[in-house]
């Protein structure tokens, strides 16, 4: 989404779409649909996102960096869903893609859409540059010496000039689970620092490339603004040398993605974290600014987790309550392939019955699902009101690396997504059948 003439100031937002609602508040809502109600139509596990919530939170991006010449190239990584694709390409962002894949999924929900998108990974292979140079995408992010030669080999058997963005790596630490920790040299992304004049030169030299950007990502679920200022100020200091000494003027800065949400509930003082969505991005908008003061191009941005996380919730079924010992454990109908992050990142998700009741004591329990692996469970030792067979509860904050790390294990159909939008609702992902987990495979024959 590009953007260079003020907008109007920035409304206060809701943090998340699902709210009690309904006679005596009781019923937990998406924007104005009630959730059970969701749950009785397509069934569970149900993953329902908020088309309102999603825009609200581009539009944020619009009003920070306003007066800035910028584009958000939205993560496809974070939900690729083709209608949440559709949606943000009709909101003129671009794309953030990581494999041939999802460069497929930005053609099939928004053609218009591919001239705004930027290639990141460190494993691109020659069939996915060869469609990204076909696409006539807007930049690749290059991660190594050997990658940038790769390149430039299927630009010059295709005939094309490939517009080359180093991604850099700054060394700044960022407060993060270590597995979406990216910026420091440990780690397998970009190139150092050091060596990135010496590979510009190279793709300068060359009539197959043509190095237009610097990139940068530091990692992912950041809840503090200053290391992004720390890491474009390092940057904006290559553009520089780049330019005085090179004579390699760069047109565009990368700033990547890793701004982070509140996974706690703001309702709960036992939960509690202040967490207002427009600030924290009007903060790390102030950061950027400053770093990139003096720089005459075009902003790059790649939120993800900040646009869809916390605009989709995962709704599911108590299947019954189960007591071993002083352990009470609540077991529902979603299990860890549905959503992997508690599992694999210790992630906390906040939990919510679909119906209050009167009077309800909470008490200490571990929610869980079916699939046969100690580390399937969503919450442990969770003060949740009592629940019995049959109600629902809704997963939040799990827009983001939900569906889209979600998978078949212990051969489970993968969950139904729906899109509402105010009143209205619609299936945007039919639920799985087991007939086309199937469809794939092939019996052997006996001979």
């Amino acid at each position: 989404m590009k953007s260079t003439r003020r907008s109007s100031p920035t409304q206060t937002i809701a943090v998340r779409p699902f709210q009690y609602g309904g006679a005596k508040r009781r019923d937990l809502f998406c924007d104005r649909v009630s959730l059970a109600s969701l749950a009785r139509e397509y069934g569970t596990p149900l993953y329902v996102y908020s088309a309102t919530n999603i825009r609200q939170r581009v539009q944020l991006f619009a009003d920070a960096f306003s007066g800035m010449r910028h584009t958000v190239c939205y993560s496809v990584k974070a939900n690729s869903n083709l209608s949440i694709l559709r949606l943000l390409g009709d909101l003129k962002t671009g794309f953030d893609i990581v494999s041939g894949g999802e460069l497929e999924r930005v053609r099939q929900a928004s053609k218009a859409s591919l001239r705004r998108v930027v290639f990141s990974g460190v494993g691109k292979t020659a069939a996915e540059i060869d469609a990204a140079l076909a696409a006539k995408i807007l930049v690749f992010n290059v991660e190594s010496a050997a990658e940038l030669d790769l390149l430039e080999q299927r630009a010059r058997h295709l005939r094309e000039r490939a517009p080359v963005a180093l991604r850099v790596n700054p060394d700044v630490f960022a407060e993060t689970h270590p597995y979406i920790s990216t910026g420091m040299t440990e780690h397998k992304f970009g190139v150092e620092m050091r060596t990135a004049t010496a590979l510009y030169r190279q793709a300068a030299r060359s009539k197959y490339l043509n190095p237009i950007g610097v990139s940068v990502h530091i990692g992912s679920q950041i809840r503090s603004a200053e290391p992004f200022g720390q890491a474009l100020r390092r940057v904006n200091d290559l553009v520089r040398e780049l330019k005085s000494a090179h004579g390699i003027e760069i047109r565009h800065i990368d700033a990547g993605g890793g701004l982070g949400i509140s996974y706690k509930l703001e309702t709960n003082d036992a939960e509690r974290d202040e967490f207002d969505p427009a600030t924290e991005v009007k903060a790390y908008a102030k950061q950027i600014r400053e770093a990139l003061e003096s720089f005459p191009g075009e902003l790059l941005l790649e939120p993800g987790r900040f646009i869809i996380a916390q605009a989709g919730a995962l709704v599911t079924r108590v299947l019954h309550e189960k007591r071993n010992g002083k352990k009470t454990f609540v077991v529902t109908d979603a299990g860890m392939n549905d959503l992997i992050r508690p599992a694999l990142y210790q992630a906390y998700h906040a939990i919510l019955p679909l119906r209050q009741r009167d009077k309800e004591k909470s008490a200490a329990v571990d929610v869980v699902g079916p699939v046969c692996e100690t580390g399937d469970f969503f919450a442990r030792d969770r003060k949740l009101p009592p629940v019995a067979s049959g109600d629902f509860v809704a997963v939040l904050d799990a827009g983001a690396y939900g569906m889209s790390l979600s998978s078949n294990y212990n051969s489970r159909p993968r969950a139904a997504e729906v899109l509402v939008d105010g009143r209205t609702h619609r299936l945007i992902r039919r639920r799985e059948t087991m007939r086309d987990l199937l469809a794939v495979e092939q019996i052997l024959l006996r001979k």
